[in-house]
Order: structure tokens, then sequence, then C-alpha cells
């Protein structure tokens, strides 16, 4: 609320009277110059209150929501009321010292000049309020009745005392246009349709308006950041404001917070959040040799993209000096050779010896140096390489220490000798007591190992080309490859029983052959060497037996469809393999533990299984053409040989058709390969009369690959018509390994 002072309430109460007389007489008179002062306010000064007694009583009724209570705010609402609301709303109580305005909208702007010095007295007394009564009502009581309703009526609602409100003439839009032109503070008024007023908006109100626009107080006063005052008295405290002891929730590792943390490390781990680099860290101060090399230098100059630096010139050595030691001096004679040299193998400089630094010339090349120096650093294009400093020997593979890989194979213990021409292939019995081999010379000998003596001899008459001893050792048999015919033999060794299963399994009768095969293989019985002969139709290559000992398989190069034929010596019949290879068959091995072939062609490998007679693994060699191939104890790798001198290392737990491993340890072709029972060993042997041994090592971790590491190379056969070591076969049991050369001698390598 807003009061006068004591001091001046007995004056304005004679003054108020009077204005009250004045009033009454007056009252319901219509002046029609209100309209024109509507349209056209004065602009008054903000030292004055009121310009009109309608004035004045509409800002003692509306001071209260005035902050300052300055007259040029008041001024900027001027307001005509119509003379039938116009009634005394005014008094004043001088004991509670209260100022109550009344709304006389119907005075005449004359009377305003009486009056001002009594509004002016008013305004010197009003204070600001905070209260929400402070607040004017509005002038039409209708509520929230729409003024639709009242679109054909003559009045607009009713006033306080319930009295019409009658609605204003509307100016045209030419006169209103004019008007908004004279007037600059145009734009700062709107109507009041609800009360039928005219409204201008303050430059308080617009200050105000543009405080809250910007996110400010609306009040300019008003200071955000205060400083806080701290209202409790800490002096004299001693004690806390709470005594409680601390809840166990405060103690307890928070479960909720725990799975925000464990949800926040997994996204890390996922890398879906990054965390941030501390902006605040101190950048370390980049240190770097003033006078050093910057032709490896990184940076980069603003000019460019990339900033290369220019290689630096060659510092000058010992040669350059102006004394340099005697054997940089170059005689006469060195002198008159370099003018016979090429210009570009002519040396630029020639050391000359000085006594002191004052005999020292001019250099006659420092402005031609300097100059061609300058069109290097101009002309001549640069290019960044990247190089890695990485020593060639950290590239080698860290192979383990031969002396760690003993035992294998390393000088010749002993030799065979009796065939007379090329011995062409060797076989070791099972128990590794005697060995067979068979030669150019139409022979088949029988050997002790340990001895060296030939037990027993079969004069063929023929090239025997291919030997091979059964593995099963309930039976003593040989197989013996002779041109077209592959002869079965009986070689005599073992104990009566073994003779006896032998003598059975070789005297069975033939059954009828099918008509399929009759064609090409036929079984007969030979009274002469005491066995069985079988004769297909071309030659025989190779001979390879089943590790049961009743079957094996005989491998005709002749064509594609019917080259490979499965025999079962118990029951003396024969299977072929109608399947097309897409080349001539090399060989063929069996699978040392599963009921599977590999035949290989020229450049092929294919695996077939013998029970359900379908193609399981093809391997692609990527070699000229293949001469042997041996397959691992466990059966998961495969070692092909060639006649260019490659070797191949095929791992079948890679799932890949491409080798593993591709050597070139010869010169020359490569004979054939064998490989160990019981130790990690391997053997290679070529006609350039060497072998090499190998150590392979296979894991049963199938994350570890196969180690191969070379060990040792064996000589000593002899090259006969450009032939070598044409066979080598390991022992059964022991890190042994015996070759057969061209040369007609049969050498055993031992540890």
């Amino acid at each position: 609320m807003k009061v006068k002072k004591k001091s001046s309430v007995a004056a304005d109460s004679v003054k108020e009277q009077q204005k009250k007389q004045k009033g009454k007489g007056k009252m319901k008179m219509k002046i029609p110059e209100a309209k024109q002062e509507k349209q056209q306010p004065e602009e008054v000064d903000s030292d004055s209150v009121y310009d009109s007694g309608a004035e004045d009583e509409r800002s003692l009724s509306n001071h209260e929501d005035m902050s300052g209570g300055e007259g040029s705010d008041l001024e900027d609402y001027p307001s005509i009321r119509d003379t039938d609301s116009e009634d005394e709303e005014s008094g004043f109580s001088e004991d509670e010292g209260e100022l109550n305005t009344s709304r006389n909208d119907g005075l005449a702007i004359d009377h305003g000049n009486e009056e001002e010095s009594d509004s002016s007295g008013l305004h010197e007394v009003v204070e600001e309020s905070d209260s929400s009564e402070d607040e004017v009502a509005p002038r039409n009581t209708i509520g929230a009745v729409p003024l639709e309703w009242y679109r054909d009526e003559k009045h607009i609602g009713y006033d306080l005392t319930g009295k019409k409100i009658k609605k204003k003439e509307r100016e045209d839009k030419l006169q209103s246009f004019l008007a908004s032109a004279d007037d600059s503070k145009n734009w700062r008024k709107f109507l009041d349709e609800y009360n039928d007023e005219e409204v201008e908006v303050t430059k308080e109100d617009m200050k105000t308006i543009n405080r809250l626009l910007e996110g400010k107080a609306p009040h300019g006063d008003f200071d955000p950041y205060a400083p806080y005052v701290d209202w409790f008295k800490w002096d004299d405290s001693k004690h806390p404001l709470s005594n409680a002891p601390e809840p166990k929730r405060r103690f307890i590792p928070s479960k909720s917070e725990s799975k925000l943390v464990k949800r926040l490390v997994l996204a890390i781990r996922k890398g879906l959040i990054k965390p941030r680099k501390d902006e605040e860290e101190e950048e370390e101060e980049s240190v770097y040799p003033l006078w050093g090399d910057d032709s490896n230098s990184t940076e980069k100059d603003g000019s460019h993209l990339s900033y290369i630096p220019a290689p630096k010139p060659k510092l000058p050595g010992y040669e350059e000096s102006f004394n340099p030691p005697p054997e940089f001096i170059p005689t006469q004679e060195e002198i008159d050779a370099y003018q016979l040299m090429y210009e570009e193998d002519r040396p630029k400089f020639i050391p000359k010896r000085f006594t002191s630094m004052r005999s020292i010339p001019a250099y006659e090349n420092a402005i031609k140096e300097c100059f061609e120096r300058c069109l290097d650093l101009y002309l001549c294009p640069r290019v960044r390489k990247k190089r890695i400093n990485i020593d060639p020997e950290s590239l080698k593979p860290k192979l383990p220490s031969r002396k760690d890989l003993k035992p294998y194979p390393v000088k010749c213990y002993l030799e065979y000798r009796g065939h007379k021409d090329t011995v062409t292939s060797v076989s070791t019995e099972v128990s590794g007591q005697w060995i067979a081999s068979g030669s150019l010379d139409g022979t088949v000998r029988i050997w002790e190992v340990e001895t060296g003596r030939c037990l027993k001899l079969w004069e063929i008459g023929e090239a025997v080309t291919y030997v091979a001893w059964n593995p099963n050792p309930e039976y003593s048999v040989l197989a013996v490859s002779v041109g077209q015919d592959v002869l079965i033999l009986n070689t005599g060794f073992g104990n009566e029983e073994v003779q006896k299963k032998t003598k059975e399994l070789l005297s069975a009768e033939t059954p009828t052959t099918p008509d399929d095969t009759a064609t090409f293989v036929s079984w007969i019985q030979d009274e002469t060497h005491e066995g069985t002969r079988l004769r297909h139709f071309k030659t025989v290559s190779s001979v390879e037996w089943h590790r049961r000992g009743d079957y094996f398989s005989t491998v005709v190069p002749a064509g594609q469809s019917k080259s490979i034929f499965m025999h079962r010596l118990s029951q003396k019949s024969t299977q072929t393999f109608s399947i097309k290879l897409g080349g001539l068959a090399v060989t063929s091995v069996f699978h040392p533990v599963r009921s599977h072939i590999f035949i290989s062609t020229k450049k092929t490998i294919r695996q077939y299984d013998l029970v359900k007679g379908k193609q399981i693994r093809k391997l692609d060699t990527g070699l000229k053409e293949i001469s042997s191939i041996a397959v691992h104890p466990s059966g998961d790798h495969v070692i092909v040989g060639s006649r260019e001198g490659k070797f191949c290392w095929f791992d079948m737990d890679l799932s890949t058709k491409k080798p593993y491993l591709i050597r070139q340890w010869h010169k020359k072709d490569i004979n054939n390969v064998s490989i160990h029972r019981l130790y990690p060993l391997f053997a290679t042997c070529s006609d350039d009369c060497t072998v090499q041994v190998s150590h392979g090592m296979v894991y049963s971790d199938l994350n570890q690959n196969p180690l191969i590491v070379p060990l040792e190379i064996l000589r000593g056969h002899a090259s006969s018509d450009g032939r070598g070591v044409m066979d080598c076969k390991f022992h059964p049991r022991q890190p042994w390994l015996f070759t057969a050369g061209a040369d007609s001698v049969i050498r055993l390598y031992c540890d």
C-alpha cells in the first residue's frame, strides 16, 4: 500500500473536498475532445505527474502497479471512460493514512491543471510495494464471456457498478494510417478489446521485456550473483548441527552405481565411448638438436602440404683437410690415371698438403658447387620414402639348434655292393633286419642290414623298376614290378608259422576273373620263382601295400580312367577305379590310418574314400610335374616331390588346396621322398647326387604350424648317365636312411 506523509494530510483533505464538489457538477458531461486526446497524446516531462483530471484519477487507481512511481510512466496510459461509469469512488482516512482513489473518466482535460499540485504531492509520497493486492482489477467485469456475444450490442460489458460500457467509435484505416505516420510512438500502442482501450507500452516495460527475452531478471536492479550471506553463527560452536550416527548405506557400495560402471566399462571396451583427452594437459616442450640432421624430420611447413627437408651435403673428411695424412695424397701416376677415367667416375677433389693456413688458396670450385647446390634444392624433386630400419637377422625365423634336433643321419656307415647297374628301388622289412633292392640288371637282392651280406638273389631277366615289402609281419612277401608284370615272391625269412601263412596265401586258387578286369589284369602262377605273377596290359610304374598286408595297388600310367588297380592277395581278385583323374597317374599311397588312398597325377593329388567310393579332397601343387609323394604317419600331412627340384608340404588341417610350404633344395629332379614312422624326420633324394635330411615336427595343437628345419645334406653317390640318387627309405625303428644310387651302390647313413 502506498501512503502519504502525515504533515500533508490536512491540506490535502481540503483540496480533495473541493475537487469532489467540482466533479459532481460535471460528472455526467460528455467530452468530445477526449477522442482527440486519445489519438494525439501529449508528451510530458518525466517530472510532471498528470495532464488531466481523468489521468489523475486513473493514476491514483493504478499507482500500485508502477515501479518507481514516476509521472512519465503514468502518462503513457491515457484513458477516456464513458460518462455512465463515472461515480465517486475515492476517499481518504486521516486516522489510517490510506489513500483510496476513484475513477472519474468523464472529467474534462481543463481541470487537470487545477489539481496538478495535489497529484504531484501524492506522487512524492508513493513507495514501492511487492504485494499482489496492488494489482488493478479489469474495467470490464463480464469474466470469461466471449466478446462475440456482444457483437450486435452497443456495449461490451459492465463495470464494477454494473453500468454498461459502451463501444467506442472505430477509426477508418486511412485515419489510423495517418495517425501512425505522425505519431512516433504508435508502434508501442495496442488495442485492449476486452476493456475497449488503447494501451501504450512504456519505456520501462520495453526494457523489462528485453531483459526477459535475453533470459535475465525482469528488474534491472536484481543481482543474480549476490554474495552468499551465511545466516548461521559459527562463533563458539562446539557441537555439530546433528550428532546422529552415520547410516549404514554410506559404507555399502551402491549396486546401481556398480551396474552403471559395468555398462560404461563394456561400452569403452567395445569402442562405443572414447575417453576425452584432458585439454588442460600441459604440452611438453619439444626438444630437438639444434645442429642435428633434419633429413628425417616429419615437421610440416605452413606453405606446403608436406614438408620434406632437403638432404644435407656430405661433411668434409680427412682428404679435404689442408694437411691430410700421407695415405690420402695421391701420387702423380694416380693423378694421371684420373684423367683417363670418365668424368662421372673421376674424383671431384684431389687432396693437397699446405704447410700453414696462410698458404691455403681460395677454393676454385666454391661458386660452382654453391650454384649446383642451389639447382639441386630448386629443381630436383624430393619424395618421402618410408623405410623401416629392421635388422635382416631379426626377420629370419628362430630355428632350434641342430644339436637339439638329434638324432638324425649324418654320415655313411655301410655300403651294399653287388648290383651291376642302377639300383632303382629299395624297401625295408617291418622289423628292420633286412632290406630288398631292385636294379636295372634284372636282379632282386635281399641284404642283411647290420652286416651288409646279400642273403638272397632272384634273377628276373628284366629291368626291375620297383620293390615293396609287405608291411604285415605275419607274411614274408615281396612285390616286384618288372615291366608289365608284378611278381609276388616268398622271401623265405621268418619262423615256421610265418612261412606257413605265406605259402597258404600264395597258393590260394585263382577264382574266375570278372569280365571287366580280365582284359586288364590276369593272375598267373609263377613256377620259376615260386610265386604269383600279375600281368597288366601296360607297364607298371609303382606298387604300394595296404597297412594290413592283404591289399596292394598298382599304377599303370596309360590312361585317365583305367590306370589304378586294387588287388586282394588272399582272394587273388582285382578291382579298377573307374574315375577320371584329369591326367596320367604317377603314383598312389594308402592312408596310414583311414581307408583312404592318395592318387597323384602330374599336377594334382586326389584323396578318395575307398568305402564310399567318392573323392574327398583335391590338392593343387602348382608344380610342373610330380615325381613322388609320401604321407605322414598321422595322415594329416603330405609331402610331394617334383621333377623341377621343388618339394611341397601340405597341411590337411588348414582346409586349403594350396601347399603350406614350398622349397627348392635341389638343383635337379627329385626322384623320391620319404618320411620316418617314429622320428620327426623326412628326406628327399635327387639326381644331383644329394639327399636332403630335414626335421619335420607336427604338433597336436591345431593353432601351431609344423616346424620344418633343414638338417643335413648327404653326399657320396656318383652320377651315372645324368642320374644320381634314385630312391631313399628310412629304417622302421632307427634314425637311419638307406639310399640307392645310379652308381649301383646302396648306402646306409646313421647318426
